[in-house]
């Protein structure tokens, strides 16, 4: 049990489950209806099983990082309860199998897209990205995006503009989020020499960032609204979730204390879920 456990925490299961409510959102709004729940099932799994796979491959690359870092120590790589040959070997399996759902039982570019995320963050971000540029989170953040696309192709099997609207919003989003963190835990970066923006540039020019990416969000959550997306619902929650944001961030550029970069960085998640979940509610309801 326990070493199912460690496989379990190699995939990153919250930041899986995240990306897959996500994906399902993108899937219900896809259609009007839902045809087959056991359709969007299998195409879960396969997402979700690519999506594990990558974050395994980021364990394996950054075990020896991740065994410096207070937020990280107890990951199974940095605590020898899985080897790094074994965590490989996992990632290559569950990937594959993930890709190989997605092409029989879902669509071909559905599978291309997944695949290309899975590269994204597993090898282009991880290995290169991170430790390349202080941009790190914001060109990388793009895969992290796809979700929701991927959820609408396997659907649809089209690139919908609807659905990149959706990888706008989690795109843009994504630099405000990480770099709280990054801001909270700048002292273990740059102890890893790991370029966040705040060890290159400093927290105040970091918290500056974050407010003018959440001032950004701002607009681009309307969109949906503006394009006939959603109505009045997702409208007033996108309104209300986006003034919250920027209260969190503009508080937390005048803040001294580091506990607003924590506070920020949480409210981020529940703003990420929220608004989905308004799309979602608006959709059927309207």
């Amino acid at each position: 049990m326990t070493l199912l456990k460690s496989y379990y925490q190699l995939c990153k299961p919250n930041v899986v489950y995240m990306m897959l409510i996500c994906a399902f959102v993108g899937m219900l709004l896809a259609e009007e209806s839902v045809n087959s729940y056991g359709y969007l099932f299998v195409a879960l799994l396969g997402i979700t099983l690519c999506a594990a796979s990558a974050a395994a491959i980021n364990q394996v690359v950054d075990r020896n990082t991740d065994a410096s870092m207070t937020r990280t120590d107890q990951r199974p790589l940095p605590q020898g309860e899985i080897s790094a040959s074994h965590a490989s070997i996992f990632a290559f399996v569950i990937g594959l199998m993930g890709a190989l759902t997605l092409y029989f039982f879902v669509n071909t570019l559905t599978m291309i897209l997944t695949l290309a995320s899975l590269v994204g963050y597993a090898f282009i971000y991880t290995i290169y990205l991170k430790r390349a540029t202080p941009q790190n989170i914001v060109i990388g953040g793009l895969a992290g995006a796809a979700p929701p696309l991927l959820g609408w192709s396997s659907v649809s099997n089209t690139i919908d503009p609807y659905a990149l609207l959706l990888v706008l919003i989690i795109f843009v989003w994504t630099p405000p989020h990480f770099w709280a963190l990054a801001i909270y835990r700048k002292d273990e970066y740059a102890k890893e020499s790991i370029p966040m923006l705040p060890v290159t540039h400093g927290v105040v020019f970091t918290k500056l960032q974050i407010v003018l990416y959440t001032i950004i969000l701002f607009i681009v959550s309307i969109l949906p609204y503006v394009v006939l997306m959603s109505g009045e619902i997702y409208f007033f929650s996108a309104l209300t979730l986006s003034t919250i944001f920027l209260y969190y961030s503009v508080n937390l550029y005048f803040s001294k204390d580091n506990e607003d970069a924590m506070r920020t960085f949480n409210f981020s998640i529940y703003y990420i879920f929220l608004i989905f979940i308004a799309l979602l509610i608006d959709h059927y309801l309207i």
